[in-house]
């Protein structure tokens, strides 16, 4: 099977004063151990730029840029990017105009329509409620919860 890994994902890899950072790690390592196919995409990594890189009293890590560009590096050597294609655009297009999707969530549907051009099969994420709508449009993709690998 394939999993997207989401941002908040790599935003507690990343911090290993978070509470979620050894179920972050587990669910990865296991993943991992299990042979299944973990990805990211180039938003994913941008959007861990700017949380990374946010001050700790906005909600970000307080990263300098070059901590930053070192994880990031990290995450790369260790999780192959998927392409961009001009198929997400029309996958994501779909998506947001038949389930109306709107806001800070079109960034959502588009990590969904990037597993739906892709085949990926399962997303891995903290924040399940995001996705929990646009995860049986389609082909349908798998919403997990790391705490549950």
């Amino acid at each position: 099977m394939s999993y997207l890994i989401d941002t908040n994902v790599l935003v507690r890899l990343a911090n290993l004063a978070d509470a979620s950072h050894a179920v972050a790690t587990h669910a990865v390592l296991e993943l991992h151990r299990r042979g299944e196919e973990l990805r990211l995409t180039p938003q994913v990594l941008i959007e861990f730029r700017s949380v990374a890189t946010r001050p700790t009293a906005a909600n970000g890590l307080g990263l300098t840029t070059a901590e930053t560009e070192i994880l990031s590096t990290g995450f790369e050597a260790s999780f192959p990017l998927l392409e961009e294609t001009s198929d997400i655009y029309t996958v994501w297009k779909d998506l947001v105009n038949c389930l109306g999707v709107t806001g800070k969530q079109v960034h959502d549907a588009r990590l969904v329509a990037v597993c739906h051009a892709h085949a990926v099969t399962h997303l891995l994420t903290f924040n399940m409620g995001h996705f929990a709508r646009m995860a049986s449009h389609g082909p349908g993709l798998m919403v997990i919860d790391p705490a549950n690998v």
